[in-house]
């Protein structure tokens, strides 16, 4: 189906954000004075462009935004640029030996009656990303997004928007905000509201064009997701408690609306492609959770643009239609149970912008002004010192890293220390083992399974029970028939029962032959606990570590040394523990000495050559790389002893007979899991199953009972109008002269009658189920259209027939299904998920952590 082109895109709506204003400011003379003063009058003379420079762009930013909003842009750029080299050279406070007869003045964007005003650089460079945001939005906000490279454009200009705001939150915020004197718009909770809303703004350029250039539904409703995301994670950060009073209700409304109006818009190019796939239930609940969406988005209207609201009423009304036509269709064709929107699983999303990165787009480094300042030289010699330092730091840490892991490979060869510890008597499981034996215990062990079976036999009882009660039900009603069209003959004219109850009967069967199928596979799970109760028993043992073989002494020592040996292996063990906490502590060592190495105050006083300065600062670390080639060495040599002396720890102790009987107790307790899960897993779906169907008997219950019912009234009216009508044809025999109609009497006599004294409403005789009320096609009626799909051939060797074509119900609402995957032909139906009602046992969760697979999978 063609999906409609604009649903919601365009709403040509979107928000810039206005400049920060300030106040006049001098740089010029207070930093002259400084570097003549800490520097000299040659210095502060030799700078003189660089200070002209910064005192120009400084007045451009005071005044008024230029024409060029590109022009604006590179000046704000251009001016942060100098202000981080200022940052660097120039300290701006109020101490006395600083430049302290600057202050700079910002009031806030939003509310500007609000200002700020503080002697550090941090609020301007805090200022001046906020404004270049804020011209890269006014940017975007220019383009003309009727045609496709208008969109692009725009687009990239909220990314830059959102990249200057995430560079203020990361880098500025925090900074400019220490102080008395601050201003909402500056705080971390405003920048990154700021972000998110330009990242939506970028995202529905995108959308817009994918629209334009008629992408699927599906990846449009994926990318209009993220545009109602994005809008939904500004709107939340505006809510916030330091902004939810800051910002204007207009914007606050523009923001709800953005965000249900793209939810609504996924849902309904969702709702395109479920509707192409032919999940039409799937489309109707994502069509209706649009919808809603819309309806309270428009409850909060104030300050909208109308170009919003012809959007959402646009939306709004493809939804209808689009929900009309599908509803109409699944009560046709697909009759599929429509789930709810609250069940259904998020939408997916997919973001195509994301912000730009400024760093480099504000990186300073390769700026030349007041390089004068500091020795270049010095930075070039602190970076190859720091390289110097790195490189030891590396080559120490990776020989450290290697040892440690030589150590764990080496012992888990020698299969220490568990062998000491299972002499002593501490067995241990491996981790994986033990963590699915705890999970079996938890659940109950092989010894609930019996508890388990016995609710599947009162479960299976309770449904017998009901179908024979069924059962009885209409053969009395059956009876009770005959008999009376036996008293009356022709006079009975209405429908016989058996004519009636066709369906229910058939269905009964069915129901029927499911218990009896059921019964079957239940015998088998019986079965299948009483044959490996003995290999399931050792999961019962507690703590599940004494059913695991001892390592004991040897019986008979000719020297009796059996002590010493253990004693120098255990001693040869602690030893190699204090190395590797040895090397533990070397590492941090390097790490503390590395951060503690700042040689440029050393690097800006030295006269003499940096080579000579470099070995002599190098030659700190020379100790603690000795250290390490040391403990490295002694674990070598170690190591070499430990493995003597466990062969040695091996032959007293007969550790390879030990190893092999271990084993083959891990592979029992294995194959114990493995059987109890298979069993376990078939128990569940047999619970399932009863519960399930109990659920469909008790509802062909409800309806047997409305039917009975219902013919017991009609049986008693066409009684009363038999007897009248009998008694009227005696009267007009006695008076055939007379022109009044018995029956017409009668018959008006007791519409009358029975209006005035009886307030039920009249039952018309009942009729067969095309036409009573009653019969209409109930969620598991045989009268349905096939699904569209075709049915597979039953598996290869399955011990029953295959279900005859004609009788094989719809699978999608009817309880003739295949059997629960864990058999190999019909077992347990399974039913279509959905709420039941609480059965008489609560049914076991799947077994953790494994999910899935039945009993007889492995058959």
């Amino acid at each position: 189906m063609a999906s409609s082109p604009s649903s919601s895109a365009t709403t040509n709506v979107m928000l810039a954000i206005f400049e920060k204003k300030t106040t006049q400011i001098d740089l010029y003379r207070p930093l002259r004075n400084y570097i003549a003063f800490h520097y000299s009058e040659r210095e502060a003379q030799n700078l003189e462009d660089d200070l002209q420079t910064l005192k120009q762009l400084r007045s451009d930013l005071e005044r008024q935004p230029d024409p060029s909003l590109p022009a604006r842009r590179d000046l704000l750029q251009n001016y942060y640029k100098a202000l981080c080299l200022v940052e660097t050279r120039f300290p701006i406070s109020p101490d006395a030996d600083h430049v302290n007869s600057v202050t700079f003045v910002w009031h806030d964007a939003f509310k500007n009656k609000y200002k700020a005003s503080q002697q550090n650089i941090h609020l301007e460079k805090a200022a001046v990303l906020f404004n270049l945001g804020a011209v890269y939005s006014q940017i975007g906000l220019s383009y003309d997004r009727a045609t496709v490279d208008g969109r692009r454009q725009a687009s990239h200009a909220f990314i830059a928007a959102a990249g200057a705001f995430a560079f203020l939150r990361d880098n500025a915020a925090t900074k400019a905000s220490i102080g008395s004197s601050t201003t909402v718009d500056l705080s971390v909770e405003c920048a990154g509201m700021l972000e998110r809303l330009m990242l939506a703004q970028a995202q529905e350029s995108v959308f817009e064009n994918s629209i334009a250039k008629g992408s699927t539904p599906g990846v449009c409703a994926k990318i209009s997701r993220q545009v109602g995301l994005y809008y939904e994670e500004a709107l939340a950060a505006s809510n916030s408690p330091t902004l939810n009073q800051h910002f204007d209700k207009a914007w606050i409304s523009h923001m709800q609306l953005k965000a249900a109006l793209f939810f609504a818009e996924a849902c309904y190019r969702c709702g395109l492609e479920l509707h192409e796939k032919e999940e039409i239930a799937e489309e109707i609940a994502r069509l209706k959770s649009g919808i809603s969406a819309l309806a309270e988005s428009k409850k909060s209207t104030k300050g909208a643009a109308a170009q919003i609201l012809d959007a959402i009423n646009k939306l709004e009304a493809n939804l209808n239609r689009n929900l009309e036509r599908a509803m109409k269709e699944n009560d046709r064709v697909y009759l599929m149970r429509v789930p709810s929107p609250s069940s259904l699983p998020p939408l997916p999303a997919f973001s195509m912008v994301k912000p730009m990165a400024m760093s480099e787009v504000l990186d300073a480094s390769k700026e030349k002004m007041f390089a004068s300042l500091v020795p270049d030289s010095s930075a070039k010699a602190l970076s190859r010192y720091t390289e110097m330092v790195d490189d030891i730091i590396r080559t120490q840490a990776e020989k450290l890293q290697q040892a440690s892991e030589l150590t764990r490979v080496r012992l888990k060869e020698m299969d220490l220390p568990e062998s000491i510890l299972a002499l002593e008597g501490n067995f241990t499981l491996p981790t994986e083992l033990k963590e699915d034996v705890e999970a079996v215990q938890i659940s109950g062990g092989p010894a609930a399974l019996e508890a388990e079976l016995q609710q599947l036999k009162d479960l299976r009882r309770v449904n017998q029970e009901i179908l024979v009660h069924i059962d009885e039900l209409l053969q009395k009603e059956s009876r009770e028939d005959a008999q009376f069209r036996s008293q009356f003959g022709t006079r009975w004219t209405r429908p016989q029962s058996s004519t009636l109850t066709k369906n229910l009967q058939d269905r009964l069967s069915r129901f029927a032959a499911n218990l009896k199928q059921a019964s079957d596979s239940d015998a088998r799970i019986e079965r299948s606990v009483r044959e490996h109760s003995a290999l399931m028993s050792i999961l019962d043992r507690h703590p599940i570590e004494s059913a695991l073989p001892t390592l004991a002494r040897p019986i008979m020592s000719l020297d009796a040394n059996e002590d010493a040996i253990l004693g120098a292996l255990k001693q040869s063990l602690r030893q190699l523990e204090t190395l590797g906490a040895q090397r533990a502590g070397l590492e941090d060592m390097l790490k503390e000495m590395k951060r503690k190495d700042d040689i440029l105050p050393k690097l800006m006083t030295s006269t003499g050559s940096y080579e000579d300065l470099f070995r002599k600062e190098i030659s700190k670390y020379d100790l603690i790389s000795e250290d390490i080639g040391h403990n490295i060495e002694a674990q070598e040599q170690l190591l070499l002893q430990i493995q003597a002396q466990n062969d040695e720890f091996a032959a007293v102790f007969n550790l390879e007979d030990y190893k092999a009987s271990r084993e083959k107790c891990y592979k029992q307790i294995q194959a114990a899991i493995a059987k109890y899960r298979e069993i376990k897993d078939n128990i569940n779906e047999g619970l399932k199953f009863y519960v399930t169907l109990q659920d469909a008997i008790t509802n062909v219950k409800q309806q047997c009972s409305d039917f009975v019912m219902t013919r017991n009234i009609q049986c008693q009216e066409m009684i009363e109008d038999v007897h009248k009508h009998m008694a009227g044809l005696s009267f007009q025999d006695s008076k055939s002269s007379s022109t009044y109609n018995p029956s017409a009497g009668s018959q008006s006599q007791r519409a009358a009658s029975q209006q005035q004294t009886d307030p039920r409403p009249q039952a018309p005789y009942y009729r067969p189920p095309e036409q009573s009320g009653y019969a209409q096609p109930a969620p598991y009626s045989t009268q349905q259209m096939p699904p569209p799909y075709h049915v597979p051939p039953p598996q290869a060797g399955s011990p029953y027939p295959p279900p005859q074509s004609q009788q094989q119900p719809p699978a999608t609402h009817e309880y003739g299904q295949p059997a629960y995957p864990g058999w190999r032909g019909p077992y347990y139906n399974a039913q279509q998920s959905g709420s039941h009602p609480r059965p008489p046992y609560t049914i076991p969760p799947q077994y953790p952590p494994h999910q899935s697979g039945g009993y007889y999978k492995q058959q």
